[in-house]
């Protein structure tokens, strides 16, 4: 669905996308994860034709997303909300389908659509700047959903967000995918990678460091368990690939207080792979 081979794009002195190489499948949710300043942003922008690659080609379904038939296949709800403050809901919803090409009744029908599955029909004609973040950030996945696209880019959709928004948006996004929808999820918070993803796809300076399924990544990347025990003469961690099989030889050597396991997860592969200094 979406593909791109050997993407390079370069600001001034700065690499922001280096020989970038993926293939999102038809019906996938795909995580894009990287740290701030990590590429995936501009990457998102050169998959809609937003920004074309100074080399390299990228293609959505076959065809270029220059080209606007394919371009009416991509939905993308943008990091900084694509809204109208000053317009309701339904306003801003209407603007953006017939940008899409909609009209008529077909328009109508795929506004109160997007609306209802974004949990803002009551809200449809508030202005968009009485919004809550969540509301928002549900209004910006109606606008990009309302032309019902095949590939939806969602670029930090969660950012700034109540916990039952966030759960929301969680819920919105598995319901595209039972209905066979393409995703490109991009973040760097891990636990909704983890939840949510097929495959992720972890970048750092432009550059792919590592594609797989989420379980593969933690496999390879991931590293050891580390158990954590707590005896009468202090406490220890030792990291070890058999957490249980070392927890039964310690408590034969001697009585456990109190034990923690801390299995690797897709945190600690990011971490492993893109470093734990600070970024800006």
């Amino acid at each position: 669905m979406l593909c791109l081979k050997g993407v390079c794009k370069q600001f001034g002195a700065i690499v922001a996308v280096d020989d970038l190489t993926l293939e999102v499948r038809p019906g996938e949710v795909f995580g894009l994860l990287g740290p701030n300043g990590a590429g995936k942003t501009t990457t998102v922008s050169m998959a809609v034709g937003v920004l074309a690659p100074d080399r390299g080609v990228v293609e959505v379904g076959g065809g270029s997303p220059v080209d606007p038939a394919v371009r009416q296949r991509i939905g993308l709800a943008p990091q900084a909300l694509a809204l109208y403050d000053e317009l309701s809901g339904e306003e801003n919803t209407l603007f953006f389908g017939k940008l899409a090409g909609l009209n008529g009744s077909r328009l109508r029908e795929r506004v109160d659509w997007a609306l209802e599955f974004v949990g803002l029909t009551d809200r449809r004609a508030s202005r968009a700047k009485t919004y809550s973040g969540g509301m928002k950030r549900r209004l910006n996945l109606a606008v990009a959903l309302v032309h019902d696209p095949q590939l939806l880019l969602l670029d930090e959709p969660t950012v700034g967000v109540d916990p039952q928004s966030r759960n929301a948006i969680f819920e919105r996004i598995l319901d595209l995918k039972r209905q066979g929808k393409t995703i490109v999820y991009t973040t760097h918070y891990m636990e909704e990678a983890q939840r949510l993803c097929d495959r992720v796809a972890i970048v750092d300076r432009g550059r792919l460091l590592a594609l797989d399924k989420v379980d593969q990544l933690i496999a390879e990347h991931g590293g050891k368990s580390v158990v954590t025990v707590e005896q009468a003469d202090g406490e220890f961690s030792i990291t070890t690939d058999d957490p249980l099989a070392e927890l039964v030889r310690l408590q034969r050597e001697k009585e456990l207080k109190r034990f923690r396991v801390d299995r690797p997860d897709l945190e600690r592969v990011f971490l492993n792979l893109t470093g734990r200094n600070l970024r800006d």
